[in-house]
């Protein structure tokens, strides 16, 4: 992945040496307030589907109102607007990792995410997202938990909200990120 994009005093240079070098700067690391607002789209019927079961429990089918003991993993576009609204919306990166379906009482999934951007400033950079995701609520609250690129280091939060729900389509999930990152003294590379 060309990295040329990294700015605010990062290196293009991810070797171990470089990362280790940034991290012995990070002491004089500013934080920077930054947020985030994108569409996760999550659409079934297409080829292939944005999401894909890769194990199920022996009892898995005997819950189908929770689907516990379900792992899908997941490869979703991000764009700047629903699909639903503008099939042409732009697309900033890729949702990728796993979601389980993890609660025998009602419809809630943990979600082991990473967020990697491939449009815009962030290009090249990635966001890890650690959480509970109870569909059926309005608001769903994650932990951002990590990043990479211009986003190392970022810790905050994301919400998430369903925009789009068809059983067989998929669904389109409303997105806002807040969080910090940080940034090097210097002038941007």
């Amino acid at each position: 992945m060309h990295m040329a994009s990294l700015g605010h005093g990062l290196p293009d240079d991810q070797s171990p040496e470089a990362v280790a070098n940034w991290l012995q700067q990070f002491p004089h690391a500013r934080p920077q307030f930054t947020t985030l607002h994108f569409y996760l789209n999550n659409i079934l019927k297409k080829d292939p589907p944005a999401s894909t079961p890769v194990a199920k429990a022996n009892t898995t089918d005997s819950t189908p109102v929770t689907s516990f003991g379900l792992v899908r993993a997941i490869d979703a576009p991000l764009t700047n607007q629903s699909l639903t609204d503008n099939p042409e919306a732009k697309v900033i990166g890729y949702c990728q990792g796993l979601y389980t379906f993890a609660s025998q009482e009602e419809r809630a999934t943990l979600m082991t995410l990473n967020f990697v951007f491939t449009d815009g400033q962030f290009n090249g950079s990635t966001l890890s997202i650690f959480g509970r995701n109870l569909v059926t609520a309005k608001y769903r609250e994650f932990s951002i938990i990590g990043g990479s690129g211009d986003l190392r280091m970022a810790q905050g939060l994301g919400t998430a909200s369903t925009y789009f729900r068809d059983p067989v389509i998929g669904d389109i999930l409303e997105m806002s990120f807040a969080f910090y990152r940080y940034t090097l003294p210097g002038p941007p590379n």
